[in-house]
């Protein structure tokens, strides 16, 4: 039987989408493919189906063929040491340890503490709404090994009924003891000329300076001139008001020697954080030796792939409506 026979009859059988979706990606079409002929181009429906298919080992040989070629979510392998912090509420603190043990993390419920430990912490934080809240921070994870444990955690806390809301953030760190402060100032000048682009893939509640947790650079006077003059990080705290409440933190690095971005809302959805995580490693990489040259969703084919860019030109368009 042809492809094209195949895939139509698969688009017109009486199932449901998801079925369909997933007899689609084990025929070898690309996710873009699959999100035009099903889903009105809605592409993160499609990649929530695939990233659950792979986490159960439902793929094929043809579909990870296909996945080979059309991913290529770096330019570089992604190898890099990196750090979430999780906000979010309605899962108790020991209940929540016990089905990460449970699941093969090793984990423990601690007190307020900014210390980075060997293992994932369960913590509080004050400056989050709702019932039985909590903080679960990861120890250092790296590259894909990390990725495949935040697969594990993600399933986890939706398993327990993890929720999230507007006081709830997502941060990212990344290791940055290798950083020169050139590297530090285009990352700073980089972000703040892509702000209004990464703001409209983000919720309202974390754009611009609508939350005083993770504040923008479009309000600091002179901001990219300052930055260029600055000799060292302490010169770029000192600019920012000695504050961590940025959406890139500048006081991260004298306590973690991280570079931490606080801009992504509360989420427990894998997809949406590993695609994250992935960009803000690109955007390092890139700041090493390059300036964005204009903030548009294109600029971002700079130093990502095609499938990153799509994920967030739909993200975008999906806030949008």
């Amino acid at each position: 039987m042809k492809m094209n026979t195949r895939v139509t009859e698969i688009v017109n059988a009486t199932i449901t989408k998801t079925a369909k979706i997933q007899q689609l990606i084990l025929l070898g079409l690309t996710r873009r493919q699959i999100a035009d002929l099903i889903t009105g181009g809605n592409y993160g429906f499609v990649q929530n189906v695939y990233a659950k298919m792979q986490q159960e080992g439902r793929l094929n040989q043809a579909a990870i063929i296909t996945a080979i070629v059309e991913e290529r979510m770096t330019p570089k392998a992604f190898d890099k040491e990196f750090g979430v912090e999780f906000e979010a509420y309605n899962v108790d603190k020991t209940f929540l340890r016990n089905k990460l043990i449970a699941a093969g993390i090793r984990c423990e419920v601690e007190g307020y503490t900014h210390v980075t430990t060997p293992h994932w912490k369960i913590v509080t934080d004050g400056s989050l709404s709702g019932n039985q809240t909590f903080e679960l921070v990861s120890p250092i994870l790296k590259g894909e090994l990390g990725m495949n444990e935040l697969v594990t955690v993600c399933s986890v806390l939706n398993r327990c009924g993890a929720k999230v809301n507007k006081s709830c953030g997502t941060h990212v760190h990344l290791n940055a003891r290798d950083f020169s402060i050139e590297q530090w100032k285009r990352i700073y000048i980089n972000y703040a000329r892509l702000e209004k682009v990464i703001d409209d893939f983000m919720p309202e509640s974390r754009r611009d300076d609508t939350n005083r947790y993770c504040k923008g650079f479009k309000n600091v006077s002179c901001f990219e001139s300052k930055i260029r003059q600055a000799q060292s990080l302490q010169t770029i705290e000192n600019l920012l008001l000695n504050s961590r409440y940025w959406k890139v933190n500048p006081q991260s690095y004298s306590r973690h020697k991280t570079c931490e971005f606080r801009q992504h809302a509360g989420t427990t959805d894998f997809v949406k954080i590993s695609c994250w995580i992935r960009f803000l490693s690109n955007l390092v990489d890139y700041s090493e030796q390059y300036e964005v040259a204009t903030g548009t969703l294109a600029t971002l084919k700079n130093f990502n792939n095609n499938e990153l860019v799509n994920y967030f030109e739909y993200r975008t368009l999906e806030l949008a409506a």
